[in-house]
C-alpha cells in the first residue's frame, strides 16, 4: 500500500492488491499503450490525460473501462487487467477508482470524443509531469509513476516507460 498526497494535497491511498477499498468502485482509469506508444486523451478543461470516467448504472468498471477508452480516444482495446485500485479522502467526499491496464488493437476515428479532443499518441511520458501544465491533475500525483512501475514489473514491457 502505497498513501501520499495527489495535486490537491487530499491523502491517497494506492494498492495493487484486489480490490481493497470497494468490489464496486464509482470511477476507473485505464493507461493505454498502442503500438509501443502511450495512448492519451486531452479533456477539454484538464489537459493530458489517461482516459477514464465514472461506471454507469448497471455496467461493471471493467465494462466502463472499456466504454470510456472508447469514447475519449476511439481504440478498441486488445487486452485490459485489472493492476490496482485507488481511494482519495477529499474536503467533499471520497473517490474509490480503478486503475487498469490496456493494449489497444486500432484506434477508429470518431465525430464525437464527448469531453475530450481525442486521442493523443506519445513516445513517453515526461519525468517532469507534475510540473508540466500541458498534463491533467490526474496524472500528477503518485498513482502514475506506481502504476507505470508495475505495468514494467508485471507486463514485461521492453520499452521506456518513464
Amino acid at each position: 500500500m502505497y498513501t501520499f498526497r495527489d495535486y490537491y494535497h487530499n491523502e491517497v491511498n494506492l494498492s495493487f492488491n484486489d480490490h481493497p477499498f470497494s468490489k464496486k468502485p464509482k470511477h476507473v482509469w485505464v493507461i493505454c499503450r498502442h503500438k509501443d506508444k502511450w495512448l492519451l486523451t486531452k479533456h477539454k478543461e484538464r489537459g493530458l490525460e489517461f482516459p477514464g470516467g465514472k461506471v454507469e448504472e448497471g455496467e461493471t468498471a471493467k465494462q466502463a473501462a472499456i466504454r470510456e477508452v472508447k469514447e475519449e480516444t476511439g481504440a478498441k482495446i486488445k487486452r485490459i487487467n485489472y493492476i490496482g485500485q485507488y481511494f482519495v479522502s477529499g474536503k467533499s467526499g471520497s473517490i474509490i477508482k480503478n486503475v487498469y491496464y490496456a493494449e489497444i488493437d486500432e484506434i477508429i476515428d470518431q465525430e464525437n470524443y464527448f469531453e475530450t479532443e481525442g486521442p493523443k499518441m506519445m513516445n513517453n511520458i515526461p519525468s517532469n509531469i507534475k510540473h508540466n501544465n500541458l498534463y491533467s491533475f490526474i496524472m500528477k500525483d503518485g498513482v502514475l509513476p506506481h502504476s507505470l512501475k508495475y505495468i514494467k514489473e508485471n507486463f514485461q514491457h521492453k520499452h521506456r516507460l518513464l
